[in-house]
């Protein structure tokens, strides 16, 4: 492992030997295998791509390009607005209820992004917003997809997953898209469900054996489960309205996902970059693709080599799983008392003793797209050159701040 990681260090040295840090990089024969390996476990299903993960139109448009993906699943509407106007795409899933009345107004202005563009919802709520801004007679028909609450609930109040949808049952989701046809405007497309607490968990935690079973034993009976409900919750929704789509899955769960008959598509978007929460998974684990490299700028004592930066947090429970892992060279680890910092990180091991000013280390991320949020370009690596692709940040947008 080390004897690859020293190959690929050189390789993203040369490449990117004339740029400055902090830079991001995404090696592209990574990403192009990880996107195949994706399209293999999705078995014949297509794939959305999940854009929050990606962050990058230009690496949006290469996975869109390939055989298997089809379709963006974007994290706000106005993201969604640009992806269709971009030319990036014409089939935008937004993942979360939107709330913003200036994103809605220019959708129902438009007829090509009303017919491109499908909106998430889980209440009629969601609907009297819309209806607020351009009343049904004033706007096209804007499409909506209903989101089914994927989390185990396996007795009384004991809710394993992420809190997400408040329709559970099948009964709920008939009763909902029941009141959603009888509203004029919009139209019932899709449903979705997504599993958090597969697709976002890992079931091979690093050092703890016992936690990694009861995982996978929780993952397992609460699959079962959502296959069940999910097919009863489609058949209630089909009793009402045609669905386009049924969605589900994410890189954590795609296998298991596409195996169940109920789901049309899946989404993935996490694994074409490999970040490092994916290591603790063991039914996959996509191949590295996107790192950062900050430049070394102190050595403060024996086997200490400090970095400039480095602080490049990934959301979540504030645990040590959601910082940055220095990868490259091989054979350093942050500071426990210190971890990584916003303006200098310390890094020790045996490794850092051959490291000088100016030297680099290369970091990988904890999360996927989150890396784009830290800088306006990613050099795109094709063996040894590297070409820069602006990020959604460096287009000029800052879609959640």
């Amino acid at each position: 492992m080390s004897a690859e990681r020293s190959v690929l260090q050189k390789r993203l040295d040369r490449a990117t030997a004339h740029l400055e840090t902090p830079l991001a990089v995404v090696d592209l024969a990574a990403f192009d295998a990880n996107a195949a390996a994706l399209t293999a476990r999705a078995a014949g299903k297509p794939i959305r791509v999940a854009s929050k993960s990606v962050r990058v139109r230009a690496l949006l448009d290469r996975v869109l390009g390939r055989p298997g993906w089809a379709g963006v699943m974007a994290y706000t509407l106005p993201e969604a607005i640009w992806l269709v106007r971009s030319g990036t795409c014409d089939d935008v899933l937004v993942a979360y209820p939107t709330v913003d009345r200036s994103a809605i107004a220019e959708l129902t202005a438009d007829p090509r992004l009303a017919a491109a563009v499908t909106l998430m919802v889980d209440s009629a709520s969601h609907l009297d917003l819309v209806d607020a801004v351009t009343p049904p007679g004033r706007r096209p028909e804007v499409r909506i997809c209903l989101e089914l609450d994927a989390a185990w609930r396996p007795a009384g109040t004991l809710h394993v997953g992420v809190r997400r949808s408040p329709v559970h049952s099948a009964a709920q989701a008939g009763a909902l898209a029941r009141r959603l046809v009888a509203r004029p405007g919009f139209r019932l497309v899709a449903m979705m469900a997504y599993e958090a607490h597969v697709a976002g968990l890992g079931d091979a935690p690093p050092g703890q054996a016992l936690r990694g079973r009861a995982i996978r034993a929780m993952q397992r009976r609460s699959l079962q489960e959502l296959g069940r409900r999910r097919a009863a919750a489609v058949a209630a929704i089909r009793e009402h309205a045609e669905l386009e789509f049924v969605n589900g899955g994410g890189t954590g769960s795609l296998a298991a996902t596409a195996a169940d008959p109920a789901v049309t598509e899946v989404t993935a978007g996490s694994g074409l970059y490999g970040p490092a929460l994916f290591d603790a998974y063991r039914s996959w684990r996509p191949t590295p693709a996107a790192f950062f490299a900050v430049p070394v700028v102190r050595r403060p004592a024996p086997r200490i080599a400090t970095v400039l930066g480095g602080g490049w947090i990934a959301s979540g429970p504030p645990d040590r799983t959601r910082q940055p892992v220095p990868w490259m060279p091989a054979g350093l680890r942050l500071r426990p008392d210190e971890g990584a910092g916003e303006v200098q990180t310390p890094l020790l091991g045996a490794a850092a003793d051959e490291l000088r000013p100016g030297d680099r280390v290369w970091f990988r991320h904890a999360k996927a797209g989150e890396l784009c949020e830290h800088v306006n370009e990613v050099h795109l690596v094709d063996g040894d050159t590297a070409t820069p692709a602006p990020t959604y940040r460096g287009e000029g947008y800052a879609f959640l701040g």
